[in-house]
């Protein structure tokens, strides 16, 4: 195995793993009790529900950018995997074809244009009057 094999899946496991990281928090994140306040003044029921409101934001946006890196890291890794694998393997090419075109005769356009200039021309008047 050489060195670009190898660094192709060390990125594809470290990305595969932050995935898998990932998945499990956000299991774990779902999993928790949620607690529902009740307070009969709004001023005090606000404070009491926008601690936890931005704790969960922090975590989605953590889970999110947890995830991105992850799937990056991934596709990264099967594209070096891919591009290793190319490389290692030589294309075998078939054998040369010769392929004979039919010769194609260039059209004239030249001469229907002066025939048409001749035919759209009025006809001289003769100088021998």
């Amino acid at each position: 195995m050489g060195k670009a094999e190898f660094s192709a899946y060390t990125v594809l496991f470290i990305g595969v793993a932050l995935l898998v990281f990932t998945f499990i928090n956000a299991y774990l994140f779902l999993k928790e009790q949620l607690r529902i306040l009740a307070a009969p003044d709004l001023v005090g029921a606000l404070g009491e529900v926008l601690t936890p409101l931005i704790e969960a934001c922090i975590r989605v946006m953590y889970l999110g950018v947890m995830g991105w890196i992850g799937s990056i890291l991934t596709i990264r890794g099967i594209n070096l995997f891919t591009q290793v694998r190319k490389e290692a393997k030589p294309e075998v090419k078939p054998e040369a074809k010769l392929e004979i075109k039919p010769e194609t005769k260039p059209e004239v356009k030249e001469e229907k244009k002066v025939k048409k200039a001749e035919e759209a021309r009025p006809p001289e008047k003769s100088s021998q009057q």
